[in-house]
């Protein structure tokens, strides 16, 4: 058990870096927005390039957010039964969960996105719009995110059973007060 701990820490350690990168998007984003904004009504020009930068950059944000969101376990949760019961069944009520729900959910996904990733790029796809994007890297995005949110899932997995063996100490009172 302790190497998949230690692996579990591995990738929580990829998700927390990748987790960081997505918040300063955020913030590159709106700079690209405001931007993008200022040279549209100052100097009347417009590229669908940089409304397309924008939309990469927000998939990124939100399905490579995803994994970090899962690892922070601060995913939305409706507490009406979860936080009556105990500790140790909130544990098993994770497991099955993610056992149960998330990886399907997410190896399916992955496995739907992989080809549709793999067409745009032996086709060199490209965007509709004039003055669009290559397609691929946006596809790239949606396979990554969920194989992201699966190795996550399978770092949680083995953090939790970790949890009921006694070791590892995790911490399953979810609704925390705001930081």
């Amino acid at each position: 058990m302790k190497p998949l701990l230690k692996l579990s820490a591995l990738i929580d350690l990829v998700s927390e870096a990748l987790g960081k990168v997505a918040g300063y998007l955020v913030l590159v984003c709106c700079l690209v927005s405001a931007g993008n904004a200022m040279v549209r009504y100052t100097f009347n020009y417009s590229s669908n390039g940089w409304l397309e930068i924008q939309w990469y950059m927000f998939a990124f944000i939100v399905l490579v957010g995803a994994s970090y969101t899962l690892r922070m376990n601060e995913h939305v949760r409706v507490d009406i039964i979860y936080g009556a019961i105990s500790s140790r069944t909130r544990l098993w009520v994770d497991i099955i969960g993610i056992v149960l729900f998330l990886m399907p959910a997410c190896f399916y996904l992955a496995w739907l996105s992989w080809p549709m990733f793999m067409l745009s790029w032996h086709q060199n796809e490209m965007s509709s719009n004039a003055g669009g994007l290559i397609r691929w890297p946006v596809k790239l995005i949606i396979f990554a995110g969920f194989a992201l949110l699966v190795l996550q899932g399978f770092s949680e997995l083995i953090k939790r059973i970790g949890a009921l063996n006694g070791l590892y100490a995790l911490d399953t009172k979810y609704e925390k007060p705001l930081q």
